[in-house]
């Protein structure tokens, strides 16, 4: 087994060298996979991955060695654990702390049914710090279901702690004299109640003495580690003891992400996820060009606090992702990383408000779901002026359908008191983030990932007049509104149609001026955004017509009622019929069919 390991792991770097995606982390469990593998009866025993990103050397040995040269790329291999792909990914995850939730329902399923099986977690790379998964703790203890949890604990911080020391005492709590001993210990002493509070709590300091598992006791799990994770013999055994236990089991696994490449040990946040490069030179320098939307916000958000004492920095560990790395150094003291907590991050941020602070939450799209209770009910409700900087709204490319952006327009503009922007290039970004800040209400500002048009974003603090668009292009016949980053590809098709185009910038408030005069002198109109058309940006013009008492033939374009897979950003736009080609082509299509001289026609893009 240490030479499948050496060759596993050697296959899982020159794969993602090739081909991109998550590699550190991958690195990092790589013995534990084959224990688990080894000892464990999967499929039929239930292995749950935390987050998931941490699934290639998993992927490698059920049998999809030969496809991982597709991974992340349209129709291959998800980055992610997914059901329908194999047997052996029980359940599909992609965002963090759901797996120990799942795995006890799988043990609950499980014992309902009378099938004797073990549900098993592996969690770890920060999951362990969302409150859901001490929610799943908490309910598991309570419930003496089979449940393992493997405690991927890859904080080089505690390497210390693992030695001969600590793995003689976890062979030692794991083995069949000790647990023998406990559990016949415990059927005697139940019958003199003083006798078993003293044993257990005896037990619990013995423990606690030489490991730092008391909470996990505490919670109703049995503690075993802090064990290597990357000593094969000893997972082996150890997990081989576990496997015969009953009730729930903490195992806690030391393991080093980028274990085995020296240049992700070094800078494991760096081989996190990669492009394509070459293992034997490592991540080169990303060359200078044009600015992401992520760059932007981080150039703004620096300026700003700068102007502003008052403004504070709030994300849920995704400090490199959301471009608060400048800002954390130059203002350590207004900078707040809250860990995988999204719920505690948007609250946290209402506190500060109401205080007279001017937080801004930087989030993603698709993280900003998780915290959509408080949003209403501790942002929207008191009508704090929060300002979210939503990145990676829209399609988000190779991560696929559980990190796409795809519903913060529909799930956003619905809630009262927000005022929701969408810039279609970088000056619009700075613009939008100032004019959100110096609101007195919530704000969003949502844009998508990677660069822009290049337009120069400025370095000034100027704001918008919240709730005006612009007219882009004027044309006959038909008016294109667009939402966001779409307006380039509207531009191109409204050039080709001699279309008039509408930068409409924001969403909540709609310009409801510059929706009756394009009402009032086109035949039609077209909404294009980069979220869904259900409930999305297309709908709100839709509800503003009726409001105006306009009837005109309105073709809504926008992602499609189902939840597109992974593929570059281009082949998925592509595919959701919003690039330049699709608009025009659509629009013709919709045109030929003479449905702009129906009155009451509506077209829903499908």
């Amino acid at each position: 087994m240490p030479a499948l390991a050496e060759e596993l792991r050697r296959f899982v770097l020159e794969s993602v060298s090739k081909t991109g995606g998550h590699l550190a982390s991958g690195l990092g469990v790589t013995e534990l996979t084959i224990a688990l593998h080894y000892v464990f009866d999967t499929p039929n025993d239930r292995l749950v991955w935390d987050v998931g990103h941490q699934c290639y050397p998993h992927k490698v040995l059920t049998g999809r060695r030969e496809r991982m040269h597709t991974i992340r790329q349209r129709g291959g291999l998800s980055g992610f654990p997914r059901r329908e792909e194999s047997e052996y990914d029980s359940f599909g995850v992609g965002h963090s702390s759901t797996s120990i939730s799942a795995a006890l329902g799988m043990a609950i399923a499980s014992r309902r049914k009378g099938e004797r099986r073990k549900s098993i977690v592996v969690i770890g790379d920060g999951a362990m710090t969302a409150g859901m998964a001490f929610e799943a703790l908490n309910h598991a203890g309570d419930l003496d279901e089979d449940l393992l949890v493997v405690l991927n604990d890859n904080d080089m911080s505690i390497s210390p702690n693992v030695g001969g020391l600590s793995n003689y005492m976890t062979r030692i709590l794991s083995s069949h004299l000790y647990t023998t001993m406990r559990e016949e210990g415990k059927r005697f002493l139940k019958h003199l109640p003083p006798m078993e509070q003293f044993a257990r709590k005896a037990e619990e300091h013995v423990k606690g003495m030489v490991t730092p598992g008391t909470l996990f006791e505490e919670l109703g799990f049995n503690y075993i580690g802090p064990v290597d994770g990357h000593d094969l013999p000893a997972l082996v055994k150890t997990l081989s003891n576990i496997r015969d236990m009953r009730g729930p089991v903490l195992l806690h696994a030391v393991t080093r992400k980028g274990k085995g490449y020296d240049k992700a040990e070094d800078e494991p946040v760096s081989y996190h996820g990669v492009g394509c490069f070459d293992p034997a030179k490592g991540l080169t320098p990303a060359r200078s060009g044009k600015k992401t939307y992520t760059d932007i916000f981080s150039d703004w958000l620096c300026d700003q606090a700068a102007a502003d004492s008052r403004l504070v920095g709030i994300t849920p560990a995704m400090r490199e992702g959301s471009g608060l790395v400048a800002f954390s150094e130059r203002f350590p003291d207004r900078y707040f990383d809250v860990a995988i907590a999204e719920q505690h991050a948007v609250t946290l941020a209402a506190g500060l408000a109401c205080e007279g602070m001017k937080p801004v939450v930087a989030i993603y799209s698709t993280f900003l779901q998780r915290a959509y209770d408080q949003l209403i009910h501790d942002v929207a409700i008191q009508n704090l002026p929060v300002l979210f900087a939503v990145d990676r709204a829209g399609l988000v490319g190779p991560d696929g359908a559980t990190h796409a952006g795809s519903f913060d327009l529909a799930y956003l503009r619905c809630i009262p008191n927000l005022t929701i922007m969408a810039p279609a290039d970088e000056r619009e970004c700075r613009q939008m983030l100032s004019t959100g800040f110096a609101l007195d209400h919530p704000a969003v500002v949502r844009y998508p990932r990677g660069g822009g048009t290049g337009v120069d974003a400025g370095e000034d603090l100027t704001t918008l007049p919240v709730g005006e668009a612009r007219l882009a292009r004027k044309g006959r016949s038909i008016a294109i509104l667009a939402f966001g980053a779409p307006l380039s590809a509207a531009l191109q098709a409204g050039e080709a149609l001699d279309a008039s185009v509408v930068n409409m910038r924001f969403v909540k408030p709609l310009d409801e001026a510059m929706i009756r005069r394009m009402a009032q002198t086109h035949e039609a109109l077209v909404t294009v955004e980069d979220g869904v058309v259900a409930g999305g940006a297309g709908s709100a013009v839709i509800e503003s017509l009726h409001a105006l008492g306009l009837t005109l033939p309105v073709l809504q374009l926008g992602l499609p009622d189902r939840f597109q897979e992974h593929g570059t950003r281009d082949e998925l736009l592509e595919e959701a019929g919003i690039d330049a080609a699709s608009i025009e082509a659509r629009i013709r299509a919709w045109r030929d069919k003479d449905n702009c001289n129906h009155d009451s026609a509506r077209i829903a893009s499908r």
